[in-house]
């Protein structure tokens, strides 16, 4: 090396990401990091019942485990349900849509209004269904870790996040023979190619491709 290429480097200091020396690492996409995109519904009770185990806030994440999965919630939609939108009379959902996504109205089971009612007694008048410890509203990040951590205590072998869980409710609907146009509307598509990803895995559609099954 040069003198005046050894001065440089003393100069600018060893190559790293913040001088622009080097390029920063590379992001891992998420087809390596799992193999799919979505949970099966045993997957789903597992990390609710991991989340359940996890400290004082068990019974707030594993609500709002359900409530995603259920309704096919984005996260952003998650932390935004405020208590207005929900009708524990009529075990009613009335979900507002990001991305200009189509609203609606959807039932809510009997496991669901249990676990609503108690965080309702616990928020004590609070505006935002989902609560953080200083009684505001949980932050994307906060549902991101609550979520991971939960994937991880339930030992999954995959990183999980929370828009997995909306494509999961997907996926059960799909599973399940539910109609696409149904499907769309409940989870707010306006376009129904985004849709029809979940009908297109659905394994019942070759049940009779070989008869000796």
């Amino acid at each position: 090396m040069s003198q005046n290429s050894t001065l440089r480097v003393i100069e600018g200091g060893l190559p790293n990401a913040e001088n622009g020396k080097v390029r920063p690492p590379r992001r891992i996409k998420n087809s390596e990091r799992r193999e799919r995109e979505y949970l099966t519904p045993a997957e789903v009770e597992q990390v609710m019942d991991a989340a359940r185990k996890r400290g004082r806030w068990g019974g707030r994440d594993a609500a709002l485990i359900l409530i995603c999965y259920r309704h096919g919630l984005r996260v952003s939609e998650l932390v935004g349900l405020r208590w207005e939108a929900v009708d524990l009379e009529n075990q009613q959902l009335h979900t507002a849509r990001r991305k200009n996504g189509k609203p609606s109205v959807q039932p809510l089971g009997g496991l669901e209004v249990r676990e609503l009612r108690k965080l309702k007694r616990e928020a004590q008048g609070a505006p935002f269904v989902f609560l953080s410890e200083r009684r505001g509203p949980l932050t994307t990040s906060a549902v991101r870790y609550i979520v991971a951590q939960a994937g991880k205590a339930a030992e999954l072998p995959f990183p999980v996040h929370p828009h997995m869980l909306r494509h999961a409710c997907g996926y059960k609907l799909a599973n399940d023979g539910q109609d696409t146009r149904a499907i769309q509307d409940y989870l707010g598509h306006k376009n129904i190619a985004h849709t029809t990803r979940y009908t297109e895995l659905n394994s019942s559609r070759f049940n009779e491709f070989w008869g000796d099954w």
